[in-house]
């Protein structure tokens, strides 16, 4: 079984915003025993800024970004030592994946991405991901590391999705009142806004909204996804040994196959060059249960300048984005088009996900 972990900076970092070792040396040992059970394991790991933070006391103001790409430079090369420490320990290697957004903007760099860890855990080494800050631009930059943990648990196939926070899962309440309970399972297609705060969370960048957002679409690809509170002793040994008695909440994974190439695109809708606009016959049959494609009779305006094969993201005609999927036309051919019958449809069925 292939499972990814992502370890949330709310469970690695202490109050007092250093890292807390004794928290990740106890992760390591619990990984160490997943491994030991057979199953394949990616981290996906934040606490560099922590790290970095803890190292050096800077005697000028720095701006938020010019704090990121230091104290991230410094935390990596820490970080990936401490974990390279207590792996060691156990005769477990681990190897360093720093990755950035825009390197799974085409399908080439998708690739290549998922070939370095595949050769990785084909060769017994655990990977250790993380959002490369340092050269990160703001803008391009994943909401935090539950995003980036969904994209990697969907291109490398895994079976599991492990976010580790602060909290013990979703609560039908706020999870400081002590009548509220929490959410054990959510069925594809289950609303849970009424739940979710908006807040975020101590020391991370993304909050509750983010992660079930991320949950939702990497269930809906086949694969489980289990929200638990890492700061609990043994909680991945106990999800995996007595899930039915140690607290989280569980995404039930869709049981339709979903190929490769619509995983990545299901989570590509960040990387659109340009949209088209539809009219509301379209966006019916869109939304429906039968498998169809984006013709161009459907389309009603082409937006932003896009390539054939660029990712680009559909409206319909009130504005609400609705699918992404890869243009087969360019936004010069695109708008010569629109309207027209009989042509080949803008976006194939197979290059196609519906938000």
């Amino acid at each position: 079984m292939r499972i990814v972990i992502k370890i949330g900076s709310n469970v690695i970092t202490r109050d007092n915003g250093r890292l807390d070792i004794t928290r990740i040396s106890a992760l390591t040992d619990q990984v160490a025993c997943l491994r030991d059970n057979g199953h394949e394991v990616i981290l996906v790991s934040s606490g560099a800024v922590a790290c970095g933070r803890s190292e050096l006391k800077v005697s000028h103001k720095l701006d938020s970004v010019e704090q990121r790409q230091l104290f991230s430079a410094l935390g990596q090369a820490k970080l990936i030592n401490l974990y390279y420490d207590l792996f060691r320990e156990y005769n477990i290697h681990v190897g360093q994946v720093l990755t950035m957004k825009e390197s799974f903007a085409t399908r080439r760099e998708y690739l290549n991405q998922r070939a370095c860890m595949t050769v990785m855990l084909d060769n017994g080494v655990i990977p250790v991901v993380n959002e490369n800050d340092t050269v990160s631009v703001t803008e391009l930059m994943f909401t935090d590391n539950d995003e980036l943990s969904g994209l990697i648990a969907s291109m490398m196939d895994a079976d599991i999705l492990i976010i580790l926070s602060n909290i013990d899962g979703i609560y039908d309440g706020s999870p400081s009142d002590p009548d509220a309970h929490i959410i054990r399972t959510v069925s594809p297609g289950r609303d849970l806004s009424e739940y979710i705060r908006q807040e975020k969370s101590g020391f991370g960048r993304g909050g509750m909204t983010t992660k079930c957002s991320v949950a939702r679409k990497v269930a809906d690809e086949g694969i489980k996804v289990i929200i638990a509170n890492g700061r609990r002793d043994n909680i991945l040994v106990d999800l995996a040994t007595a899930p039915e008695t140690t607290p989280h909440t569980e995404f039930v994974p869709n049981t339709g196959a979903v190929s490769n190439v619509k995983k990545w695109i299901a989570h590509s809708a960040s990387f659109a060059k340009g949209a088209v606009k539809v009219n509301d016959k379209a966006a019916e049959a869109l939304r429906g249960n039968r498998a169809v494609s984006l013709l161009m009779v459907g389309v009603t305006a082409v937006e932003g300048e896009f390539e054939e094969g660029d990712i680009i993201s559909v409206a319909d005609s009130q504005g609400r984005n609705i699918a992404v999927g890869r243009s087969t036309y360019s936004s010069a051919e695109a708008a010569t088009l629109v309207g027209a019958h009989d042509v080949k449809p803008i976006i194939h069925y197979d290059y196609l996900y519906i938000e």
